[in-house]
């Protein structure tokens, strides 16, 4: 029998009021995977992860957590789950050796082990208040309840965005480390794509509450090039492969396309495209829609 998917969404919405924070999204992502999770502030991401552990209902369409509805069935769902959010939530007034204590006492797979090697090769006393502690060094601690749970899915809602580079640096080599220990599955939601194109292996863009690209990163580097020739219509290319974005000077035109196999005519010059070229592609496309189309969508 196949293992189900460590999390996947089919046509799932969430709707507050009359806004829509996601519709119509659908994504696999498989277990063992480290999967980015890249769109704009508003895009869904937090609320994707929300439901994901259950914490809000969908409103539409469907959410398993290996094979688990997370609301239906918490107790299937949540123990297996880790979550680091943006902002840490931690008991400010507590040391250090006091949150592990709780954390301890929260999670019946506590691998205390785990939690004190992780603080001491964190160099941090555990009588520290964690209110104490540095933008980096509670996200440190955050990251330390979540794997001492020993989850085999972690969910990381943006945990790095206040950082600086080298705290940055230093948080998701202890998310690669844990993944090549346990081979848990890790869902790491950002907007800094140079980070994640280090660690993951596959790609979710959202944008405007929708998914607007899913995949193997190898695989979509792979499929996307860059073409640059004279000025011409793109309409040709848009016939074969799919256009992801134009642009025109007066005597060229560039073109951003997922290609459908190769690209055989000469006039055009072909270069491969990293992965930041990519998302950014999308998300602009996805920014000149909606402001086309100008939707009353607010998203979490």
């Amino acid at each position: 029998m196949n293992e189900s998917p460590a999390l996947e969404a089919t046509a799932l919405g969430k709707r507050y009021g009359s806004n829509w924070a996601l519709r119509d999204c659908t994504l696999t992502v498989p277990a063992g995977s480290v999967t980015a999770l890249v769109g704009p502030n508003g895009a869904g991401k937090t609320t994707l992860l929300q439901l994901a552990v259950g914490l809000i209902e969908p409103a539409s369409g469907a959410i398993s957590v290996f094979g688990h509805d997370p609301r239906a069935e918490p107790l299937a769902v949540l123990p297996r789950v880790g979550f680091v959010a943006q902002d840490h939530p931690l008991p400010r007034r507590f040391t250090i050796g006091e949150t592990l204590r709780l954390g301890r006492k929260l999670n019946p797979s506590w691998d205390d082990a785990v939690a004190q090697r992780r603080v001491d090769e964190l160099g941090l006393s555990r009588r520290q208040r964690v209110g104490t502690l540095s933008g980096g060094e509670q996200a440190q601690v955050a990251l330390t309840l979540a794997l001492a749970k020993r989850p085999q899915l972690l969910l990381l809602d943006e945990p790095v965005a206040s950082l600086d580079p080298l705290a940055r640096r230093e948080f998701l080599s202890g998310v690669l480390r844990a993944v090549t220990e346990t081979g848990m599955t890790v869902v790491l939601s950002s907007h800094i794509v140079a980070d994640l194109e280090r660690v993951c292996d596959r790609l979710v863009i959202l944008a405007n509450g929708h998914t607007q690209l899913v995949g193997p990163i190898e695989q979509l580097l792979a499929e996307h090039r860059l073409l640059t020739g004279p000025r011409t219509d793109a309409a040709a290319v848009a016939r074969v492969h799919q256009v992801i974005r134009e642009s025109h000077t007066e005597r060229q035109t560039t073109l951003l396309v997922r290609a459908n196999g190769h690209v055989y005519d000469a006039c055009w010059e072909v270069h491969e495209v990293d992965l930041e070229e990519i998302v950014l592609a999308y998300l602009g496309t996805t920014s000149a829609a909606a402001r086309v189309e100008a939707p009353a969508a607010v998203a979490r």
